[in-house]
């Protein structure tokens, strides 16, 4: 089969580690970073998985401050929710989700690296 690369596993395990600690080394997989031959413009072919995202660490008072918002596109369509509400609602694999593509770079390679993102709880 020539031609076709094999996906390269990153694991994480979130159990006792904070949310921006998990996100940040994510994000930076799912660029490429870890690997010798980056490339910035190039599409890394890197799959990351979460697990134990349930065990993540974050402190009630970030949980109840922390507000994450986002536009709709129609008028009076800001959206904003807790950390905590977005949790309870979608689960916490959501949160990290969240958080991995806020520190990805706004360009048209952020959906295909989201879509190399695989979170269990």
């Amino acid at each position: 089969m020539a031609g076709k690369t094999q996906k390269m596993n990153h694991q994480i395990d979130a159990s006792g580690k904070t949310l921006g600690r998990v996100a940040s080394e994510a994000a930076k997989a799912l660029m490429g970073k870890m690997s010798a031959s980056y490339t910035p413009h190039v599409l890394s072919d890197v799959r990351v998985t979460i697990s134990n995202a349930s065990k993540l660490y974050t402190r009630e008072r970030k949980q109840a401050h922390t507000v994450l918002t986002h536009y709709t596109g129609w008028h009076s369509g800001l959206r904003s929710e807790s950390l905590a509400a977005l949790a309870a609602r979608k689960g916490y694999g959501a949160t990290i989700r969240h958080a991995v593509q806020r520190m990805l770079p706004r360009n048209t390679m952020l959906v295909a690296r989201m879509k190399n993102l695989i979170i269990s709880e």
